[in-house]
Formats: C-alpha cells, sequence, structure tokens
C-alpha cells in the first residue's frame, strides 16, 4: 500500500463551470497539482443537455489523470457520458434505487447524512461511501464541526468509507484528516482562484503527506 493510499485523500467538487469548451482545461490544470481519488461533478442549475456536454468534457480529462469521475444530478448523464460513478444527494428511496440499478458496474456515493440516525440508514445500503456535508457547502474556512464530528463517528464505527466536506482554508484538510475520513472533499480551497488551483491542491497533497494520521492495515 502506498503512502497516499494508507491516509486520507481528496475528492474534488468541481465549480460552477464556464462553458464546456473550457471546462476540461480547468479541471485539467487542477489535477496537476498531484493526488485526487476522485472528481465530482455537480449540475448545478444547468438544464440536461447542458449538464452532459459538460460532463462529456470533464469526465475523460478526470478518467486521464487516474481520478474517478462522479456524476452528481441526472443518472442519464452520467450513464451516457459512461463516468465512474453517482454521487446521490437525494432522498433514501433515490439511493437504494440508484445502487440498485448502477452497483456495482458504477460507484454510488450517498450524501444528504445530516445525523447519526440518517447515516446509519443511509449505511445500510451499502454505498460505496457516505458523505458528510453539502457540495456546496465550504461557507467558512473551517470544516463544519458537525461534519467533523460526524465523519469521526462514523470512521470509527462503520467499515464504508466516508468522505468529509472541507472547508475553504487548505488546511482544513488537516482537520478533516484527523477524524479518521477517508477523504476531505475541497471545492473552493482549491477552485477559489482558478488559476492557483494546480498549486492548492499540491499543497493539500503537501499537508496530507506531513500531517494526516496513517490507516492501519
Amino acid at each position: 500500500m502506498s503512502d497516499v493510499e494508507n491516509r486520507c485523500r481528496i475528492v474534488l467538487i468541481a465549480p460552477q463551470l464556464p462553458e464546456a469548451e473550457t471546462a476540461g482545461g480547468v479541471i485539467e490544470d487542477a489535477l496537476r497539482g498531484g493526488d485526487v481519488a476522485s472528481v465530482i461533478l455537480p449540475q448545478y442549475d444547468l438544464d440536461e443537455r447542458s449538464f452532459q456536454k459538460l460532463a462529456e468534457a470533464v469526465v475523460t480529462v478526470v478518467q486521464k489523470a487516474g481520478a474517478a469521475a462522479l456524476i452528481a444530478g441526472d443518472t442519464r448523464v452520467a450513464a451516457r457520458v459512461k463516468a465512474d460513478g453517482l454521487h446521490i444527494d437525494g432522498a433514501l428511496d433515490v439511493t437504494e434505487d440508484a445502487i440498485e440499478r448502477f452497483a456495482p458496474d458504477m460507484i454510488v456515493g450517498g450524501g444528504r447524512a445530516k445525523d447519526r440516525h440518517s447515516a446509519l440508514d443511509l449505511g445500510e445500503l451499502r454505498p460505496d461511501y457516505v458523505f458528510f456535508g453539502k457540495l456546496e457547502g465550504d461557507i467558512k474556512p473551517e470544516p463544519h464541526r458537525k461534519n467533523l464530528n460526524l465523519g469521526q463517528w462514523w470512521a470509527s464505527l462503520v467499515e464504508i468509507p466516508c468522505v468529509v466536506m472541507g472547508g475553504q482554508a487548505i488546511g482544513s484538510v488537516v482537520e478533516v484528516a484527523e477524524t479518521g475520513a477517508e477523504f476531505v472533499a475541497l471545492r473552493q480551497a482549491v477552485f477559489g482562484d482558478p488559476e492557483k488551483a494546480a498549486m492548492m491542491l499540491a499543497e493539500a497533497n503537501a499537508l496530507l503527506d506531513e500531517k494526516a494520521p496513517r490507516f492501519e492495515d
């Protein structure tokens, strides 16, 4: 097991990107900053056709970089663009339906884990990961304390990996890693200034290399 695989890794959440023609370049530039486990592409306010065009541009770039491309939004778009997986942020029955239809051929992760009860209900469906926080929840420099607490509780109790939403500050990766969570999600911390995205991702990886606890074999 490599050192990167033995500590908390980064999940990038794509920002609201410009037109599809330049979206791939934004993500490609960011991924030059080092290790990323996966990239989640939210639909934001795009209609299905526009979102599919955007996803086509981004998914290929992400996969070429060796990361998993996950679509948060239209499951039909995810299938059409041959994404690696889905991030489901809907109700429990929506997540259950996606797992039944797409797993294990595709990664299916679940959001909406707002408290211990909802997280355990979600865990019973056996998603590939449970996400603590909102995809657009990085509204402060530090991670939300509730998400940190949930991540620490979950990581100590359940084998299903968890992703904890980080904050706007790159240093927030350390706070998340210290919970024992397998993954930290970053959005504004990396993409706040797209021209510096690769540098910020490299800094995040350097902090995790230096300070993240190592998982037991």
